[in-house]
């Protein structure tokens, strides 16, 4: 099966992979800045989010696989591969699988190193809306207000509703697989993964994801890496603080 996409434009490829309980629609404002720079971009939907397949099997070797048949179908190489969070380790792991694919790699606010479990009052939250009561999005957001305070991170969540018939919402990811599978989202790079070329990690300043005990790990596994930090940003940079996070992809792939 093939992984939904939104294509923006002509030029030299460049892949976007969007994070957990996200979509590649997260990224279109920045998406069209980076087409205006004469690229191509691919906002490309993970399996079990956005509008592509649902799948009980879900780990980041099925998602590596998933990217590599999207490119093989769009026979892609060549190309500039960035990831968001879970969409940066999947970015990671299929630029260490494929490294003759990708010309550079960024990664956003994510290392190779395993996370704990984290997302648990997320989903828990998710799992409270009961569409057979809820019938519209203020109603779905006050539900979720009473688990999550964050304004920004329910209008990110309550992208995932859409009306599935006349009047009936429901959600796009697969809820009951992402969390069953939640463990899977956390762990670590393989151990053996190594990617020798060109890579940009960019960190929040306010967020705790990527430290600075991790560098050692990171040059580990991608040895030619530049780390660089966002300032007024925490884990969702690029929504945070999307001109100095364009600035920084530019002065990169240019």
């Amino acid at each position: 099966m093939l992984l939904h996409s939104n294509i923006i434009g002509e030029g030299k490829p460049f892949i976007i992979l969007h994070g957990f309980l996200g979509m590649g629609d997260n990224w279109k404002s920045l998406s069209s800045k980076f087409n205006q720079q004469g690229f191509q971009v691919h906002l490309v939907d993970q399996r079990n989010h956005g509008r592509s397949f649902h799948s009980d099997t879900f780990n980041y070797q099925v998602m590596v696989n998933d990217l590599k048949n999207y490119c093989d179908h769009y026979q892609l190489s060549d190309f500039i591969l960035l990831g968001h969070s879970m969409g940066g380790k999947t970015a990671m792991q299929f630029a260490c699988s494929f490294p003759e694919m990708v010309l550079k790699l960024i990664v956003a606010d994510i290392g190779p190193k395993a996370y704990p479990l984290h997302h648990q009052d997320i989903l828990k939250a998710l799992s409270s809306l009961d569409f057979s009561i809820i019938d519209s999005r203020k109603n779905a957001d006050e539900v979720l207000s009473h688990y999550i305070k964050n304004m920004g991170i329910r209008q990110f969540l309550l992208k995932n509703l859409y009306w599935k018939e006349k009047e009936q919402l429901a959600l796009r990811i697969n809820l009951p697989v992402l969390v069953s599978n939640i463990e899977e989202v956390g762990k670590a790079l393989s151990e053996n993964s190594y990617y020798d070329k060109d890579t940009l990690f960019l960190r929040g300043a306010n967020s705790h994801y990527i430290e600075s005990m991790d560098e050692m790990l990171i040059l580990k596994h991608f040895p030619k890496a530049k780390i660089e930090t966002i300032s007024k940003a925490g884990h969702w940079l690029h929504a945070e603080n999307p001109s100095n996070f364009f600035k920084e992809v530019i002065n990169f792939v240019s």
